[in-house]
């Protein structure tokens, strides 16, 4: 017999002040110590100018609100400070902030764009209970001079409900028994403990729904017609109810902890000439090719990071088509990377990871090197080619489930693999240049469903020779409008041996619009 599982249990984790926390510890400050004594706001830039993305608590109370325009901020501070923020910053720190809140379960998961979720199931007793729990956890981030508030509850939903708006100060009042009753336990919690969008909080707001528990006196079907058309669950407060009440399960996406492969080289002198910078970036890819290699992967994606003698870090991108741990392939592709780089005083660190890879095999290095030996490999073609004319130069085309010329393919990556879903369909013979658009021609026929006897395109009349035809193809009906018109493609050959595929679009009386126009859409080789 299997042991019955213990009931969900959640930590939630609200990193109040993560913006400011994390300035503070960069700039090596104790809270309200140095700079942090003055008022302050991270801001970013926007259309209008710098908007006020996050402060401290002097900025706080000198007027500066998050949200608000730096220029109207100094109209009540003229002595506010700033500094940019840095939200990229800000989601690795969070990123690594849940790793290290693993010491209290088993997974974590992000709650951008400052909040944690740890599963704490069947684990509390490991530390005394839960109190016990929320009080280590409480401490650990104190050490670490992080304001947080956090909760426990048996769902996600209620547990960022009370940390986020529940009464703080006691841990009673933080921790929702397996045995309580959330909805009435939360229902004092304003509409916003939900993570709803700002939109859906204004419409419930003018409802009258302010608190949770005035949801209760609603009737669900109510609110299933005017809300049936959200699919979001942000957007939508049933499905938001049903998951803080645990009706319907929410899925989380747990952070695992991987180790990119990384090679480095501090140098004992600043070096500035680009030959001996090539041989560092040839040295490192050495490294990186011995590294992959014993893991069984190959790069997707590297990242060249450069330091200079005056603090600045150069950073160069590089992705490749298809797995490899070739060092001479990479460091050529490197080579272009770094054309016109400016070292200042000189480089004296450079960095290479591996910050996307995949499963690799070994293969035997004679078969690749004879391989190399006939002509460059695809994958290395494809680099090379993306290097030197961009990312989005590069593109393959592929068949689509789709009878209609136009969307019969699409483009995508050289090396991308080509979907299930992409079906190809038996077509009778098709020109070798289809137009991105069909062009309207001036069609002359002898009676309305007969053949094309001159038509006139781009200007010039051209006289049909021979003609075969027609081929006739329907509408998509479940993608287009009940008013298509079907398609009737004629085989052409004018006077001068040019081959053209022209249709009809529509028959005359279909009932879907008036007389049926011509169009040219591709050209013969």
């Amino acid at each position: 017999m299997t042991e019955p599982r213990a009931d969900p249990r959640i930590l939630a984790i609200w990193c109040a002040r993560l913006a400011v926390d994390r300035w503070r510890l960069g700039a090596g400050l104790a809270p309200g110590e140095g700079a942090d004594a003055a008022p302050l706001a991270l801001v970013t830039e926007t259309a209008h100018g710098p908007r006020i993305v996050a402060a401290n608590d002097a900025g706080l109370e000198a007027g500066a609100q998050p949200g608000m325009m730096l220029a109207d901020a100094r109209t009540l501070c003229p002595d506010l400070a700033v500094a940019p923020s840095d939200p990229a910053g800000d989601l690795a720190f969070l990123e690594k902030l849940a790793l290290w809140s693993q010491r209290w379960g088993p997974w974590s998961a992000l709650d951008p764009p400052d909040g944690l979720l740890v599963d704490v199931t069947g684990v509390a007793h490991l530390f005394g209970g839960e109190e016990a729990l929320l009080a280590d956890a409480h401490a650990a981030f104190a050490r670490r001079r992080l304001a947080v508030r956090m909760a426990i509850a048996p769902t996600a939903g209620a547990a960022w409900a009370l940390a986020h708006h529940g009464r703080a100060g006691t841990q009673a009042q933080t921790i929702l028994r397996a045995g309580d009753d959330p909805a009435t336990r939360l229902a004092g919690l304003p509409i916003a403990a939900l993570r709803l969008d700002a939109d859906t909080l204004t419409v419930l707001r003018r409802l009258g729904l302010k608190r949770l528990g005035d949801l209760h006196g609603v009737q669900r079907e109510a609110l299933v017609r005017r809300f049936r058309n959200r699919r979001s669950a942000a957007a939508n407060p049933l499905i938001r109810m049903d998951q803080l009440l645990g009706r319907v399960p929410e899925p989380l996406l747990p952070v695992l902890a991987t180790e990119a492969p990384l090679a480095q080289r501090r140098l004992v002198e600043p070096i500035r000439h680009r030959d001996l910078l090539d041989r560092v970036v040839a040295d490192l890819a050495a490294d990186m090719a011995r590294q992959l290699e014993g893991r069984g992967l190959g790069a997707r994606r590297l990242e060249l990071d450069l330091w200079r003698v005056d603090g600045e870090v150069i950073v160069r991108r590089l992705e490749l088509a298809a797995p490899s741990r070739d060092a001479s392939h990479v460091a050529g592709l490197f080579d272009r990377r770094l054309e016109g780089i400016d070292a200042g005083f000189g480089f004296e660190m450079v960095r290479l990871r591996a910050s996307w890879t995949e499963p690799l095999a070994l293969v035997q290095a004679d078969i690749e090197r004879s391989a190399e030996n006939g002509g460059t490999s695809l994958a290395a073609c494809v680099d090379r080619l993306v290097v030197r004319l961009g990312a989005d130069a590069v593109r393959r085309p592929v068949a689509r489930a789709s009878h209609m010329p136009e969307r019969a393919q699409r483009w995508q990556g050289p090396l991308e693999p080509e979907k299930t879903s992409q079906a190809t369909f038996e077509f009778h013979v098709r020109p070798a240049k289809l137009l991105d658009r069909a062009e309207p021609i001036a069609v002359i026929y002898e009676t309305p469903d007969g053949l094309p006897r001159r038509f006139r395109w781009r200007g010039g009349v051209h006289e049909v020779a021979r003609a075969e035809g027609p081929e006739r193809i329907a509408p998509e009906w479940w993608r287009e409008r009940g008013s298509a018109r079907l398609r009737d493609y004629y085989r052409i050959e004018d006077e001068e041996g040019r081959r053209y595929w022209i249709y009809r679009s529509g028959l005359a009386g279909d009932g879907r619009g008036g007389t049926p126009g011509w169009f040219l859409q591709g050209l013969f080789a």
